[in-house]
């Protein structure tokens, strides 16, 4: 399958495509699509690498994500599978003019915010009904509790997931190289890595790689490297309140403590110690 586009199977005469996936993870090819995507997490774990950004993912997780957004969800291989029920539409799912209508008027604002994806902090039990609801129903009764679900999710509260859209989709060659680079980096991020080998995974010189890769997610790839190890630092935390920091910094690819304070600091606003003290509050 190719990694660019993805095509979302769409069933004869269904405006609307309820995905259910369970399996011992998540679909780990990073990949882009028309539809817009509700997801919510029913069990499992790991990291959302989405346009710029790196997120943790957990149980009770609820993300939307827009129109063509690169996305791949990493799950942590667990006991259980890893559980999503997934929504995908598109603004043109029930005609060219349908959320143009007057009652719609106050989902301008909800539209635009699609764009660069977002996670839901507050609304989520409402919004999980909602969602669980439409996988049993047809027709009139779906298209109703999927009108609710969007108004649920309008008024809810939500954290941006990416800072950077990108306006247009990747071919199939920027997609396969950018996969390659995302999955060597996943499994080894936790080691040293350099300009060299990294730009070398993708068939370029060191100089044409950064150009590469900044176009495309708007950071530079040691920018993103460090995002990720701080991610799996937060995981780490978020999992084992009490473990400690030098070995957290060392499990994510720090090569001492005084560089992991320092980038912890700067991107997350708070020290690592902090960050660990707030999680058992």
């Amino acid at each position: 399958m190719k990694v660019y586009p993805f095509k979302i199977p769409k069933p004869t005469n269904e405006h609307l495509i309820i995905q259910v996936d369970k399996e011992p993870v998540f679909y780990n090819r990073l990949h882009q699509h028309e539809e817009i995507q509700i997801s919510h997490i029913i069990n499992g774990s790991g990291k959302l690498l989405v346009g710029d950004s790196i997120h943790q993912f957990s149980k009770g997780d609820i993300f939307v994500i827009g129109s063509n957004l690169p996305h791949v969800f990493k799950s942590v291989p667990g006991e259980k599978d890893a559980h999503m029920i997934t929504v995908f539409f598109t603004s043109q799912s029930f005609g060219p003019n349908f959320f143009k209508l007057p009652y719609f008027n106050d989902f301008e604002s909800f539209f635009i915010n699609i764009n660069a994806g977002f996670k839901v902090e507050s609304n989520k039990k409402k919004i999980i009904h909602q969602l669980l609801k439409l996988e049993s129903q047809h027709k009139l009764k779906r298209l109703v509790s999927f009108l609710e679900l969007l108004e649920e999710l309008r008024q809810a509260s939500t954290q941006v997931l990416s800072k950077f859209v990108y306006t247009k989709s990747l071919s199939t060659n920027e997609g396969e190289r950018l996969q390659l680079v995302f999955e060597f980096v996943f499994k080894n991020f936790q080691k040293p890595i350099s300009l060299e080998k990294i730009a070398k995974m993708a068939f370029m010189t060191p100089n044409a790689f950064c150009r590469f890769f900044k176009q495309r997610t708007n950071k530079t790839f040691f920018q993103f490297l460090i995002e990720l190890r701080l991610a799996h630092a937060c995981q780490l935390l978020n999992q084992n309140k009490e473990l400690n920091i030098n070995i957290v910094a060392d499990l994510s690819g720090f090569n001492s403590i005084s560089n992991f304070n320092k980038k912890f600091k700067k991107i997350k606003g708070v020290t690592p110690s902090q960050y660990q003290q707030s999680l058992v509050l």
